[in-house]
């Protein structure tokens, strides 16, 4: 049984599956987080999105201007830095000023995707301390601010969601990955534990994707595409299609021994997460690779 639109929110007749709901997405202005906007939002669900600098700001914009369009769904953007120690609550009390400002309904915040996240690469000799910082404010405490600032928001019966991106890197052991793994295998440690402490709220999943091909990917020297052959080419889903997949990809594929996920690949298994047939589901690290890692 779906929630009715809150009043001043959109909707439509066709009952979609997140009907009602509000999701809250960080670092959506782009790649992950802006395929899982759009996915959520094809399913019914509102959306804030969030995102953290200026340069950002017209894309967000014109993500909202999309997504209300073309899904007649209520969607916010607000300007927040999850690495900054006020920067999750300002995102919190900016998101809800802005759906009561439109809307009478409770505001309930429903799905909690923790998207944002940066990485950097460095060897054991050449790591900085302001990398570890900067990595680890972003990655692993600002998920932890964000949630507990949303504590009051979150639903009370169990149907409330949470999905952290996490990373294949927190358990494959990469090369110059010291800090940026260690703080997905924080995210994922967390994981388990706020799926104990919310268990009568909501669930609390994560998905470890390998690489996407997002502006991450387009930035990647060709040599370090080049390091991940070895896992890439075992990957059961990576074989390229060359009548499918982008023409840069299948020119690479000797080289890079596969294609990365398209970010609406791995935005499809989040939004399974989220969906009221994943109530089951808690505590777990779910598979968004390809086959790329395969845990028993």
């Amino acid at each position: 049984m779906t929630k009715s639109a809150p009043q001043g929110i959109p909707s439509t007749t066709t009952s979609r599956p997140l009907e009602g709901k509000l999701a809250l997405i960080t670092g959506a202005s782009r790649g992950i987080g802006a395929a899982v906007a759009r996915n959520l939002a094809s399913k019914g669900a509102s959306v804030i999105l969030n995102y953290s600098s200026e340069s950002s700001a017209c894309q967000a914009s014109s993500l909202a201007q999309e997504i209300a369009t073309q899904y007649a769904v209520a969607c916010f953007t607000v300007k927040a830095d999850i690495g900054s120690p006020t920067g999750p609550a300002l995102l919190i009390k900016s998101a809800r000023d802005s759906f009561l400002a439109k809307s009478q309904a409770k505001f309930q915040i429903d799905i909690i995707v923790n998207n944002a996240g940066v990485a950097s690469n460095a060897s054991i000799q050449d790591f900085q301390i302001k990398d570890f910082e900067w990595m680890y404010r972003i990655n692993v405490l600002g998920p932890l601010l964000l949630i507990q600032a949303a504590l009051p928001y979150l639903p009370n019966d169990r149907s409330g969601r949470i999905v952290n991106l996490s990373s294949i890197s927190s358990s494959e052991g990469f090369v110059e990955q010291s800090v940026y793994g260690g703080t997905k295998a924080a995210l994922e440690a967390m994981t388990r534990t706020w799926a104990r402490e919310l268990a009568e709220r909501c669930t609390v999943n994560a998905v470890n994707p390998g690489p996407v091909k997002t502006d991450m990917w387009d930035k990647m020297p060709l040599e370090h595409r080049g390091g991940l052959r070895p896992w890439t080419f075992h990957s059961p889903l990576a074989a390229v299609r060359e009548e499918i997949d982008e023409q840069e990809i299948v020119d690479q594929k000797e080289f890079v021994g596969g294609r990365p996920a398209y970010p609406s690949e791995v935005a499809g298994i989040v939004a399974m997460l989220c969906s009221h047939d994943a109530g089951w589901c808690t505590g777990q690290v779910v598979c968004a690779n390809g086959g790329m890692r395969m845990a028993i």
